[in-house]
């Protein structure tokens, strides 16, 4: 049986990736929440620290905490690393790093399926 080659010129090759419309789509929402998520956490380290030096009434924990939940973990650890700032407070570090984990994870099983 011949082969019609124009039709086997078109074809996609086998195990190529192509992003559908949808999946782009997907991916700029994604990065649209998590860059001001991270943004935010990376400004609220900076605002935290000041404050520390400064004498002033402190941000919660919590609420540092809670933007690194909502997507701004990334944000979280290069504010305390550029700020050195609450990097000795282990119970902190500990729910900081445990946050990361649990993202990290969720990322895997997002992309798996």
């Amino acid at each position: 049986m011949p082969v019609d080659r124009w039709t086997w010129a078109r074809r996609a090759p086998c195990g190529s990736a192509s992003v559908s419309e949808a999946d782009a789509i997907r991916a700029i929402l994604f990065l649209a929440v998590l860059l001001p998520a991270n943004l935010i956490a990376f400004t609220l380290f900076g605002m935290d620290k000041r404050r520390a030096r400064m004498g002033l009434r402190r941000l919660s924990e919590r609420s540092l905490l809670l933007w690194a939940l909502a997507g701004g973990t990334p944000g979280a650890f290069l504010g305390r690393h550029v700020f050195r700032h609450k990097t000795r407070k282990q119970p902190f570090s500990a729910l900081l790093c445990l946050i990361a984990a649990a993202q990290m994870m969720a990322i895997a099983v997002w992309a798996m399926i």
